[in-house]
């Protein structure tokens, strides 16, 4: 199976869950990149049965609404029942690192305002220590170096991803060759360095469930 395969069966077991939990005033929390994009084609499927949908990036939003699914504000909305998206990296103990797309802040929000957070895989991004996926770091763009010399000192390589400024007008810093031995730990650490405003470590608040899709059918993981 190729890997858009394994993304569409992922998409499709976690979009089966979600209907087997949905109620009229249910509003869903949407994540954002390749796998995601493919839960939000089968949502398309119960548009008329979704109260709505916050979405964690623009593009993502454009998605819900050409499916004729509606995106609320999540001020306007509160805590959400579930949050279903992707990850670049996985754990055995479902925390992820997240932040390839660039929508890591809007992702993580949503996150934690969400009483259960639903991760959808392929088999690839579960790796048993996390950080071979450089961390993205969104940074003020004034503290840009600062906190690049800080990372330093924490034993990673950050580089400027260029060309990229996130959805709050903010620029990415990838961490390469950070072994990620204690992810809370890291999380923390750098999200405590002046400039930041946040990192792609969700592991203070990993993921409830994983669907992992492999070549022997989806998995189901749970933290």
């Amino acid at each position: 199976m190729s890997k858009d395969d394994l993304k569409r069966a992922v998409a499709r077991a976690a979009f089966k869950y979600v209907e087997s939990k949905l109620e009229d005033d249910t509003v869903i929390g949407i994540g954002t990149g390749s796998t995601a994009n493919f839960f939000i084609e089968e949502l398309r499927a119960i548009a008329h049965r979704l109260n709505g949908t916050v979405a964690s990036s623009e593009e993502s939003a454009r998605r819900l609404k050409e499916c004729s699914i509606p995106v609320f504000d999540l001020n306007s909305v509160g805590t959400l029942e579930i949050y279903v998206d992707g990850a670049d990296e996985c754990n055995e103990h479902l925390q992820l690192i997240k932040g390839g797309g660039a929508a890591l802040t809007r992702e993580k929000i949503i996150a934690v305002a969400s009483k259960e957070f639903v991760c959808i895989a392929d088999e690839s991004k579960l790796v048993p220590v996390l950080g071979q996926f450089p961390l993205p770091v969104e940074v003020i763009p004034m503290a840009r170096s600062y906190v690049g010399r800080q990372i330093v000192k924490l034993g990673g390589d950050p580089v400027y991803r260029e060309n990229c400024v996130t959805d709050n007008g903010n620029h990415i810093l990838d961490v390469f060759n950070l072994e990620i031995l204690e992810p809370r730990k890291i999380e923390s650490e750098i999200n405590q360095i002046t400039g930041v405003v946040t990192n792609g470590l969700f592991a203070e608040r990993g993921a409830n469930r994983l669907f992992l899709g492999t070549s022997t059918g989806v998995k189901t993981m749970e933290a």
